[in-house]
């Protein structure tokens, strides 16, 4: 088959393609692997012309000079032209333009819509989207509860068109442990690691509230927080120097992307306090090297988890739920739980996993 990846996002501050392919590095693995059976077309939009193959996917670099394509009759041409047997959009934010797809490229070539992340819409939004509906084939979501609200609020016309599969992976290995905290000039027995937003969703006072009480009982544990907003930062550090945390908590703050896989491999838990997650790419990450997930137990990181078959999972926002959690890690084999981790993630989250899984979807379409 042919597969077209395509996305109405423009991202003309882009203007090399090496730029590019990096901020795409959870995904790209997904078309490499997809491409030792199908053909494989991607379409970017940035602030470049031209087309590149790389590892065996064709990707096509086309510049209109808008910001915003509402009416993109000459992108709609060009992929009517490559005649593909299956189109994957992704986001579901754009039905407009969804509608006009499938009335340029006919009923032959099935259309599926990814999710990232994106909410049910509302008002004009919520119209369009029910519309389009019918231009579409299947959508793509970690989970079938994810996907069940649009069921429910009437956008998706039924619970069937909704597959499972995972919206991106992790380029990280696992390595040796010890050379990782050397690395990361770490220590912690055991050593907890956050990675995330400082905002409400992520939800990081309830997790420190746990930690700090689990600390007190044992003073050797340590948690590093890695986080590139600081919307709450100033409320953690009150909380901190009231609760007598001293170095029990250190707030690493922002570091290259390229360097967590040291510190997902020093770790020897990765914590989450998130109210909603598409997916969940950090804690994606850290499964990728073995770290053990102790997440809320929403629909995506259950699926991830296989509903909790490795890590440990607890209700968001509930600090006493975390805390038994954290005092239940002394329970755990921590080698045997971190092979659980490694053998989750080739199974359910890897490239080659998520390419199957879209594999499956579109042959059975």
């Amino acid at each position: 088959m042919k597969i077209v990846f395509l996305t109405y996002n423009i991202s003309l501050h882009f203007h090399r393609p090496e730029d590019w392919f990096y901020h795409l590095r959870h995904s790209t693995g997904v078309y490499d692997a997809l491409c030792k059976k199908h053909t494989v077309i991607s379409i970017e939009q940035i602030n470049h012309t031209g087309r590149i193959e790389r590892n065996g996917v064709d990707y096509h670099f086309l510049n209109y000079r808008k910001k915003k394509l509402y009416f993109p009759a000459r992108l709609h041409r060009y992929i009517k032209a490559l005649s593909p047997d299956v189109i994957v959009v992704h986001g579901m934010h754009s039905p407009l333009q969804v509608l006009q797809l499938r009335a340029r490229v006919g009923p032959r070539a099935r259309i599926i819509l990814q999710n990232h992340a994106d909410q049910p819409g509302r008002g004009k939004r919520k119209f369009l989207q029910k519309l389009a509906d019918r231009s579409v084939d299947a959508y793509l979501f970690v989970s079938k509860e994810q996907g069940s609200q649009w069921v429910s609020r009437g956008i998706i016309a039924s619970l069937e068109k909704i597959r499972e599969v995972m919206e991106a992976s992790s380029l990280f290995l696992p390595e040796d442990r010890s050379l990782a905290r050397i690395r990361t000039a770490t220590a912690g027995d055991p050593l907890f690691l956050w990675v995330g937003r400082l905002d409400r969703n992520k939800d990081p006072l309830t997790v420190l509230e746990a930690f700090v009480a689990y600390a007190k009982m044992h003073p050797a544990a340590r948690l590093y927080m890695i986080f590139h907003t600081e919307e709450l930062l100033p409320e953690i550090r009150e909380y901190l120097a009231a609760a007598g945390a001293g170095d029990t908590v250190v707030l690493v703050g922002k570091i290259e992307h390229d360097q967590l896989q040291d510190w997902y491999n020093a770790a020897d838990f990765i914590l989450s306090g998130s109210h909603y997650e598409g997916s969940g790419i950090a804690v994606c990450e850290a499964m990728s090297c073995g770290c053990i997930p102790i997440v809320t137990g929403i629909s995506s990181f259950r699926k991830m988890t296989g509903n909790g078959s490795c890590g440990i999972l607890y209700p968001p926002g509930n600090k006493d739920a975390l805390l038994a959690a954290l005092l239940h890690t002394g329970t755990l084999d921590k080698e045997s739980e971190r092979q659980k981790v490694q053998d989750q993630f080739r199974s359910q989250l890897s490239f080659q996993a998520i390419a199957e899984g879209i594999d499956a979807i579109v042959s059975s379409l």
